[in-house]
């Protein structure tokens, strides 16, 4: 409605898609912190909007013009600052808005641009009042501005692939579903905003391209169904849906262009539904594997461990949270030591060794190190959780190996 006021039926399809659209109701109930940045980042794009249109109102007394511009400003600070606690890659869009507020058009004179360097300087205020505690408090703890996982997750996933290939990984599975009946409309609403110069409405199309490349180059995965592109999706949809709603024209005298007309949102619902089913199939299946790999394990390991045994995890978090034994983290969250040594098998067996670690647990076919690992004379397997689901679909269950101590004793 912010794009496009006068097209309502354009923005209802729109929200409607974004509560099927089967990625978005699977990140709503995985538990993670997916949805909270995906809906804040929203909510600072359109009360950026909001901003921008008390600009232009010249109703009412200059004065109080200017303070409800300010109070507005100060609201983006916070809720930028909200969105970079959430996820660090959210200082990106923060930094976006924050120049949008410099630069986007002013009505002329210099009292407006003192006030937009007062406003953007209020947004960025409000920003460093929430993340100058949070950079505190990692620089005490972690040794860094962000936490371990920042960092580590990006030393994991290194890929030598080219940068269009790395681009397709991040972006292909947000088209999985009825957007991608979506694209040809998605493409001409960006298009039309380029030829208009609609800098504002642009802003959210070059934070989706920003994002998604910014993911290419630094963490290119996939899995878990794309769960690091998923809050670009909705952009996909608004953005999709508005320029669909202006290339159909279901009046025109053209047989042809009037069934595409009509048939194009019969269709781009049904997919949705029916995406939205093989969606809830797939959570099944997600859970299962959950529950079948890593909380079985972390159960045996309580069972079958003792209370100071020390137990190296990948990945640590059924493990941490179901277990009450000392733990090393071989992704790096909790033991940030192992990240500069992440991918090499001889130095992560030889760490571990000297730590003293009873037990390491980890899937031998997650990574080449871990089937070197596997391999390794030092660990000697002592339980698989042997899930059926995880081997039909062609990978090894997670495993727990004893390893030896230095004189090659157990």
């Amino acid at each position: 409605l912010r794009l496009t006021p006068r097209r309502s039926t354009a923005a209802l399809l729109a929200g409607l898609l974004c509560a099927l659209e089967w990625h978005l109701v699977w990140a709503a109930v995985s538990g993670m912190e997916t949805m909270l940045f995906t809906a804040l980042s929203l909510a600072l794009m359109e009360y950026l909007f909001s901003h921008l249109a008390e600009r232009r109102d010249q109703e009412g007394p200059q004065g109080l013009r200017t303070e409800r511009q300010l109070v507005s400003a100060a609201g983006i600070g916070l809720l930028g600052g909200l969105l970079v606690l959430t996820r660090p890659e959210g200082l990106g869009l923060v930094g976006l808005v924050i120049a949008a507020l410099l630069a986007l058009p002013w009505p002329p004179g210099k009292e407006q641009f003192k006030l937009r360097l007062l406003t953007a300087g209020i947004a960025l205020a409000g920003t460093a009042l929430l993340l100058t505690p949070y950079f505190a408090f990692n620089l005490r703890t972690a040794g860094a501005l962000f936490p371990n996982t920042f960092y580590a997750k990006q030393a994991e996933y290194r890929f030598a692939i080219s940068l269009p290939l790395r681009f397709w990984r991040v972006f292909s599975p947000t088209i999985v579903g009825a957007q991608v009946l979506l694209l040809p409309g998605f493409g001409y609403a960006a298009y039309r905003l380029l030829r208009n110069r609609d800098w504002a409405a642009l802003l959210p199309l070059v934070w989706w391209l920003a994002f998604l490349s910014v993911y290419a180059l630094r963490l290119p995965v996939n899995y878990q169904h794309g769960r690091y592109s998923i809050p670009t999706i909705p952009l996909l949809l608004i953005y999709g849906t508005w320029g669909t709603a202006l290339l159909l024209r279901p009046r025109l005298p053209s047989l042809a262009v009037r069934v595409l007309s009509r048939a194009a949102p019969t269709a781009i619902g049904l997919l949705a539904l029916l995406f939205w089913l093989r969606g809830a199939q797939a959570y099944r299946q997600d859970v299962g594997f959950i529950e079948g790999e890593m909380v079985a394990t972390a159960h045996w390991l309580e069972e079958n461990t003792a209370p100071e045994d020390l137990i190296a995890v990948h990945d640590i978090g059924a493990v941490g949270y179901l277990t009450d034994r000392p733990l090393l983290d071989l992704a790096g969250l909790i033991s940030p030591e192992v990240v500069p040594f992440i991918s090499d098998a001889e130095r992560l067996a030889g760490w571990m060794v000297e730590r003293g670690t009873d037990y390491a647990v980890f899937f031998p076919d997650f990574a080449p190190a871990y089937a070197h690992l596997a391999a390794d004379p030092r660990l000697q397997l002592v339980h698989c959780t042997g899930y059926a689901w995880t081997r039909s679909v062609g990978h090894e269950n997670l495993c727990v190996y004893r390893i030896a101590a230095g004189d090659g004793s157990p």
